[in-house]
């Protein structure tokens, strides 16, 4: 270790005194990466928090849903005009349109009644049944999809602040890689660092960095804002190419993905935090939202040529409650919502087998029914994106899984 990377995770450790959240930064986040010997690309994207399905792909043609949830109108619809995109999702309007973006409805992992993020989101990576008190599996699905394949080697690549996501762990080879630290820091813990750090030999340099980190931070510009203007699109795809254009954390991912993609990488899972909307979800859920939308646009623009042979599959711990609470927010529930996107995805519609949001269909009187199993998508995107057999896909990659007759899920 150098004492460079030394003192960057000590500077990282101590920070945290001065109110900077590593779980919720999302340049801590790490972007987990594999070879496989396939045309087709697969990207799978972990919605930390447990996405509320009810908002974020609206059922707005089901006669109880105007009595749940006093919602403005929606931007974007599927052809049934059943179902709507939340607003925040408008950006995707030409993704719908093309047929490159579909969602899923009422589906879950076989995670029930606990509601706790840590058992959810471990369930969701394991891709395994749910037994209470079981030990924890040894691996994660993505990596027993690589165990299948004879040949696998992996990128070469670093982490920085927090372990190789589940997901992938296991015995296949892979890789791990994060974002440099950047961090927006407060005038008053500017000058707090800078006095506790600088007569410190060790620790200076990088109180110094993160400082010049935090400062260009503030003149960073949103996906959108760099869209704007006869130079957007450049400014964009110079972003992409890795030559300029500073972006937010979840937007470096997305560009380092593009860039490893366009080349031999396969695979790559990574996760956007910010989906647990126990208090003002008309906020918070918002903001979440525009994060994945830039995200699914940034992929888009720098895949190129490859977005017509990737499929991105964003998936969540578990639904949230039909009704809201008394502080405007949703508590954990079960069923929720999923979305697909790329150019080898079927898109402009939504999968489902909709079991209704009256009183007498929602699950323990509260959350909204799961009429499938998330993961049953993800296997079936991996059958037609990488020609796997489902005995493979439902004894080793998910041991125990129904596929079931879902249709076709891709172009």
């Amino acid at each position: 270790m150098t004492v460079q990377d030394l003192s960057r995770r000590a500077f990282l450790t101590r920070t945290a005194a001065l109110g900077c959240s590593a779980a919720a930064s999302p340049w801590l986040t790490p972007v987990a990466l594999a070879s496989a010997p396939w045309d087709g690309r697969l990207i799978v994207i972990i919605l930390r928090g447990g996405m509320d399905g009810i908002d974020a792909l609206r059922p707005v043609g089901d006669p109880d849903f105007a009595g749940l949830r006093a919602l403005e109108e929606p931007e974007i619809g599927d052809e049934a005009g059943f179902f709507a995109l939340h607003p925040a999702l408008a950006p995707l309007a030409p993704m719908w349109a093309a047929g490159h973006l579909s969602g899923v409805h009422a589906v879950s992992t076989p995670y029930r009644d606990r509601r706790s993020h840590f058992d959810g989101q471990d369930l969701l990576e394991a891709g395994t049944g749910f037994t209470p008190g079981a030990p924890r599996a040894r691996d994660g699905w993505l990596n027993r999809l690589l165990q299948t394949v004879p040949g696998v080697a992996a990128e070469t690549a670093f982490a920085v602040g927090q372990e190789t996501l589940f997901l992938l762990s296991g015995a296949a080879p892979h890789a791990s890689w994060a974002p440099e630290a950047s961090v927006s820091l407060s005038p008053q813990a500017e000058l707090l660092l800078g006095h506790l750090y600088a007569g410190d030999p060790l620790f200076a340099p990088a109180a110094a960095q993160a400082l010049a980190l935090s400062q260009e931070m503030e003149h960073t510009p949103s996906l959108a804002e760099m869209a704007e203007g006869e130079t957007g699109m450049a400014m964009m795809a110079e972003m992409m190419e890795g030559r300029g254009g500073a972006a937010g954390g979840h937007l470096r991912l997305a560009e380092f993905v593009s860039g490893r993609m366009r080349e031999e990488t396969r695979i790559a899972a990574f996760s956007l935090n910010g989906w647990d909307t126990h208090n003002n979800q008309g906020r918070g859920l918002p903001r979440a939202l525009t994060r994945l939308a830039e995200v699914l646009r940034a992929l888009e623009l720098g895949l190129g040529p490859v977005w017509g042979r990737t499929a991105v599959v964003a998936m969540t711990e578990f639904g949230r409650t039909v009704a809201l609470n008394g502080t405007g927010g949703t508590d954990h529930g079960t069923g929720g919502a999923m979305f697909m996107a790329g150019g080898a995805v079927r898109g402009g519609r939504v999968h489902t087998r909709w079991p209704g949001l009256d009183a007498a269909s929602l699950y323990d009187g509260r959350d909204l029914l799961p009429t499938a199993d998330v993961r049953a998508y993800a296997a079936k995107v991996m059958e037609e994106l990488f020609g796997l057999n489902r005995p493979v896909l439902q004894e080793a990659v998910f041991p125990g899984l129904e596929i079931g007759d879902l249709g076709p899920v891709l172009a």
